[in-house]
């Protein structure tokens, strides 16, 4: 009997797993955004989460399960490079106070569902409150939950009373961000504990900003030494970087020092753009959400701090977006969602388009630029051969309305049908 048992053991354990069926999806046209073409009635095999294979005018074989999406075009799954998932525009300033700080890991989990659901599979969190993003990322990781892939930077690193500092708050509060440090070494430190915790980018503020209170967008607040120390640090532990920074020297100081992005780059110089088209560094520019912040933001408690300092960069951000798009400089998509809803950043593409782009340039901004800057190129951002089955299907022709990418009717992540 214990022989039968044993024998029973070993080929439960030892027995080749059986391999998950195919799955099979199709459209009207697949756009790939590698050659800038469009695929004729794709048949795209799935297997175990990734792509296996792309055929145009193929059949899936009898019985097989097909997803047939006729009447829309498939993109790769898009990817937002600035989102903060703990956040929404509707309760901005001291409203914020009223709520528990759990409230905030709910409303993490939530904008998740509404970012996933609006096309978006891959997210970069570029600052959330108490590791809330990771442990969302690790309930989704593990199944429990449903949303995009998260690289978060966890805690924002900053100059004590800068712009990732806790500005909101009286002395006797003793408020202070996790993250903040004061000279090369303290910033190594923070470096460490924010990887420590889980962090898989890091995020610092080379400059003031316009949601933080008593700082100026343009105000540099890490130095040069500050910022290379973060820097060399990251890479040390094999973490790719970015840097908010709206103010010119902050703006070359942080593309000096490495970091892989910068993001806002509201009042970059000519220099700046130069610096950056040199180096390689991507611009990752939110664009889309002044018009939102100065219609609703005084009655969603924003202050007239804030928004005086919003109607003072809006305009000037848009136009460096377009300088730096005409002199080459590599850009990704970034939204900054949180300063608006997550569920209607897809509006972006458009004015990326009315300030400059082509439509495909805009697309590849939020795939395969995205893709390159996080280090996960031909896993995200993409539809080849073994990258993961981040499929999205949208009404109508992409590359001459982009609109369209406003309203995504279809999304696969890793080849589970999320709508």
């Amino acid at each position: 009997m214990l022989r039968s048992i044993l024998a029973f053991c070993a080929l439960v354990l030892f027995a080749p797993a059986a391999h998950a069926q195919n799955l099979y999806v199709t459209a009207d046209r697949l756009l790939d955004v590698e050659e800038g073409r469009y695929v004729a009635r794709p048949l795209i095999t799935i297997v175990d989460g990734k792509v296996e294979r792309i055929e145009s005018g193929a059949q899936p074989p009898a019985g097989a399960e097909v997803i047939d999406w006729s009447g829309y075009t498939i993109l790769p799954g898009l990817i937002d490079m600035h989102v903060h998932l703990d956040g929404r525009p509707e309760i901005r300033g001291y409203n914020r106070l009223a709520f528990s700080d759990r409230f905030w890991t709910v409303i993490a989990a939530a904008n998740a569902q509404k970012m996933l659901q609006a096309g978006f599979t891959t997210v970069r969190d570029l600052g959330s409150d108490d590791y809330n993003t990771i442990g969302l990322d690790q309930a989704i990781e593990e199944g429990w939950f449903e949303g995009p892939r998260i690289i978060s930077a966890a805690h924002s690193l900053g100059a004590t009373g800068g712009h990732c500092d806790s500005t909101y708050l009286p002395p006797s509060f003793a408020a202070t961000s996790p993250a903040v440090g004061d000279g090369a070494e303290e910033l190594r430190k923070r470096v460490r504990e924010q990887r420590k915790f889980g962090a898989e980018v890091i995020k610092a503020c080379a400059t003031g900003g316009v949601f933080s209170r008593n700082t100026e967008p343009g105000q540099q607040q890490l130095s040069l030494e500050e910022m290379s120390a973060i820097v060399q640090e990251a890479n040390r532990w094999g973490l790719r970087t970015a840097a908010h920074a709206h103010g010119a020297e902050g703006i070359k100081d942080a593309i000096r020092a490495g970091f892989t992005t910068i993001e806002h780059v509201s009042l970059v110089d000519d220099e700046g753009i130069r610096l950056a088209r040199e180096r390689g560094t991507f611009f990752s520019m939110d664009i889309f959400n002044t018009e939102y912040t100065l219609a609703n933001g005084t009655r969603f408690g924003v202050l007239e701090e804030n928004l005086r300092k919003e109607r003072e960069v809006g305009t000037r951000q848009r136009e460096s977006f377009r300088r730096a798009h005409e002199a080459g400089v590599r850009m990704v998509f970034g939204s900054d969602a949180g300063v608006m809803p997550h569920e209607d950043v897809g509006g972006q593409f458009r004015v990326m388009v009315e300030f400059g782009m082509a439509p495909l340039e805009a697309i590849r901004a939020a795939t395969i630029n995205a893709a390159e800057a996080l280090g996960q190129e031909g896993q995200v951002g993409t539809l080849r051969p073994g990258a993961w089955a981040d499929l999205i299907a949208v009404q109508g022709d992409p590359l001459s309305e982009p609109e369209v990418l406003a309203a995504v009717g279809h999304v696969i992540k890793g080849g589970e049908v999320v709508r």
